[in-house]
């Protein structure tokens, strides 16, 4: 016991100086300034009385404007910090996530009497899934309230955020000493670490700057003007511009530091206006720089490739000529098997080959117990007697269901013009309350035969322990996708090269340029619309595309039927992209049974066609509603990347007993004629009352058939007949993602409590 404990104090001691060395260097003049960035969660929350709080301070800080609305830095050379401030644009939940994700701090504006509204709500939501960094709650206003009222109004809005934030501080902003207890609890309270960024360099562009290329105007070079963080930043590595793609760099420079905590620099540096600082203008514009010093460029042959997909080879499965030695491997089994067999004058090698000896024709005779003789003449009894009746009525009940068939669809063609408004919403209810009350149950067709319909399936003993290759029957899809050898196993080397080995390049703390080829003028024209442009580079193998499976649970907001393979927008770590997932049921098992909605009350698996992005990484699942708005609908993380995950679709087909004998019964209506029951007859039999069978032979040609089971039926039980197949997901992956419509606000919410991913 003391020697754990010995250990595990020298352990904490040796983390004690890296974590101190983390917490100084974060503001510091030689890590990157503290981004803080402020969410407004109420309509009447005022931001802006925040902003102008947080600017008027003493005169030993510095304030350096950026331009644009709700951005500046805050510079304060004798504490030796600096704050970049930047507001997220209220109501644009893409900017909000995606700020989000390069944050130190976020600084949660609330309104003094409601605390959020419906869309704070929202946007809290996708915050605690996506993964929360270090924050803080601050309430401007509420001086014009009487002070008991203010007092009232406070304790209601600390009751208010116990459930979302239990441990939070609420710091009221009304005076500049409230702003620079504020500002001192950012810059000394924990950080908290996000798995999916700490491992990857990223930053955020303080300046852009978009150079058109040779051949087209709308294709260029991006020069992207920011601090790097998380990790050290390597040329020859991929970035991923979040909601544009993946994009190669040419070349790393080294401008001046415009954020510098030394006034002398500032005042000797020669500016000019080649780059341009985000603004909500057209015209803003910045002076960086004239004097870049080029850090790093491109090496074409250490350079990460762009290859996303695997170019299939269609002529690879194609069989080759035998060589010289499977041709003589195959003569000599011909001679090993060959036999001597008399045969009349005249018999060719084929017929002789079908020649049968004396000895190897047996006896093929079954003995069936005593019972199953009674049972057997019992039921050829009843069946003679259903087929004389039903020879002598079988012209008048033809004539019957002719003129029934025609008023009934006369009916139901009048039905559908009444309710066409509404059908399509009613069908999505109606299914999914079928499925609920009657899981994996299908009608037999009767115009097409039972085998032809279904001879993609195939008939378990087991579904649990029944084989099934995972290499067998694959799409040709799964050849334009990469596959691990041992994914977990790739994992841990990469992670383990990041925490131990240095990596050349720009380390943390740096003021770069990067150099982005190939690059859409549309993303310069979002930065200058003022979205947020994030960067994010790549692990090794994250820009190829595979298969994805996450592990989500059903948002308690959202409660509209989602059918499998729907278009669902995906926020996925660092990505945004849309794809039409598979969902099915979280087990331990090699088989996966298909779930064709999306569960409310269970854990479901994800599966689509995505890039390759290494865990842990949280996901948000949206659906687009016919407006444009964007509705939360499933929250999670990512589970695995394979491919060989099985997905088995089940269908099961229904039949009921129509005479019952002691351990034999005749069933009707799973069938419809006599090819169908010698079909399905090796595949096994059950009822929802748990009695297990299997299909002696048929009855008739209308689908009848004898079935024994392991004991007496019920009349009220329902015979059953499982049939299974394995499905893929469909190739829909588009990483453009449109803009989500502002969510309509409400004056107050009621919180959720949620789980935070990490």
């Amino acid at each position: 016991r003391d020697r754990s404990w010995t250990g595990a104090r020298v352990h904490a001691l040796q983390l004690c100086p890296q974590v101190l060395a983390e917490k100084r260097s974060l503001g510091s003049r030689d890590g990157p300034p503290h981004l803080v960035v402020l969410v407004p969660l109420h309509s009447r929350a005022a931001a802006h009385d925040t902003l102008r709080l947080l600017q008027s301070q003493d005169s030993a800080v510095v304030r350096v404007d950026e331009g644009r609305a709700g951005g500046f830095a805050l510079l304060c050379p004798r504490l030796k910090q600096r704050w970049r401030f930047v507001t997220a644009q209220a109501g644009d939940l893409h900017a909000v996530l995606d700020l989000a994700k390069v944050a130190d701090s976020l600084l949660f504006i609330l309104d003094p009497a409601d605390g959020w509204d419906s869309a704070g709500e929202h946007c809290l939501s996708c915050l605690f899934t996506q993964g929360l960094p270090s924050y803080a709650l601050a309430v401007p206003g509420g001086t014009d309230l009487p002070p008991k009222k203010r007092i009232d109004a406070r304790k209601k809005l600390a009751k208010a955020i116990e459930k979302r934030f239990p441990e939070a501080k609420l710091f009221p902003l009304n005076t500049e000493q409230e702003s620079s207890l504020l500002l001192r609890h950012l810059a000394t309270q924990k950080q908290r670490h996000l798995a999916f960024r700490d491992r990857r360099a990223h930053l955020l562009a303080y300046a852009a700057e978009f150079v058109p290329g040779r051949e087209s105007d709308l294709v260029g070079t991006l020069k992207v003007s920011g601090f790097v963080r998380g990790q050290t930043l390597n040329v020859n590595s991929l970035v991923h511009i979040v909601g544009h793609g993946d994009f190669q760099m040419s070349q790393v420079d080294a401008p001046p530091d415009p954020l510098t905590l030394n006034p002398r620099v500032v005042k000797g540096q020669k500016r000019s206006q080649d780059m341009e600082v985000q603004d909500d203008s057209l015209n803003g514009t910045d002076e960086m720089e004239e004097d870049v010093k080029v850090l790093m460029k491109a090496d074409p042959n250490k350079q990460e490739s762009l290859q996303s997909e695997v170019v299939p080879d269609p002529m690879e499965g194609e069989q080759t000529w035998p060589t010289e030695e499977e041709l003589q491997e195959a003569e000599a089994s011909l001679k090993a098997n060959r036999r001597v067999v008399k045969v009349p004058k005249g018999t060719s090698k084929y017929q002789a080959a079908w020649i049968v000896d004396d000895g190897e024709e047996g006896d093929q005779e079954d003995d069936d117990d005593e019972d199953d003789d009674i049972d057997d003449d019992m039921m050829e009894e009843a069946v003679s007697q259903e087929g004389e009746s039903s020879e002598e009525e079988e012209e008048p009940a033809e004539e019957e269901c002719e003129t029934m068939t025609i008023s009934e669809c006369l009916r139901d063609d009048q039905y559908d013009e009444k309710v066409e408004e509404d059908e399509q919403m009613l069908e999505r209810y109606k299914q999914e309350r079928m499925d609920e009350m009657f899981p994996d149950e299908v009608d037999t067709p009767r115009d097409v035969p039972a085998r032809v319909r279904f001879q993609k399936y195939r008939g378990l003993k087991s579904f649990r322990t029944s084989p099934w290759d995972p290499k067998e029957n694959l799409p040709r899809d799964y050849a334009r996708i990469f596959q691990f050898q041992d994914f977990s196993r790739t994992r841990k080397h990469l992670f383990r090269q990041i925490e131990k080995e240095e990596t050349e390049g720009a380390s943390v703390g740096w003021y770069v340029t990067l150099h982005v080829c190939n690059v859409p003028v549309s993303v310069m024209e979002s930065f200058r619309e003022g979205k947020p442009l994030v960067l994010f580079s790549l692990l090794p193998h994250e820009q190829k595309m595979s298969v994805l499976n996450f592990l989500v649970c059903r948002h308690p907001s959202n409660s509209e039927p989602v059918r499998a393979k729907e278009e669902l927008i995906f926020h996925c770590g660092f990505r945004r992209f849309r794809a039409s997932p598979l969902f099915s049921q979280h087990t331990s098992a090699d088989k996966h049974k298909l779930e064709r909605f999306l569960r409310l009350d269970a854990a479901l698996v994800v599966t689509v066609y995505a890039p390759i992005t290494f865990p842990p990484a949280s996901v948000l699942l949206f659906k687009q509603r016919s407006n444009g708005m964007h509705d939360l609908i499933a929250t999670g993380s990512l589970l695995s990347v394979d491919p060989d995950r099985i997905v088995i679709k089940r269908l099961v087909l229904s039949g009921h007993p129509f005479k019952i004998f002691t351990k034999m019964a005749v069933v009707r209506y799973m069938f419809f004629n006599r090819e169908d029951v010698m079909w399905f007859k090796p595949v096994e039999l059950r009822t929802k009352w748990g009695r297990r069978g299997h299909i002696k032979e048929p009855l008739g040609t209308h689908g009848h058939m004898k079935c024994h089971f392991d004991g007496q039926l019920k009349s009220q039980d329902t015979v059953l007949l499982n049939l299974y197949k394995r499905v893929f997901p469909k190739w829909t992956y588009d990483p453009h993602v449109p803009e989500p419509v502002p969510w309509v606000r409400s004056e107050s919410a009621l919180p959720v409590q949620e789980v935070e991913m990490e």
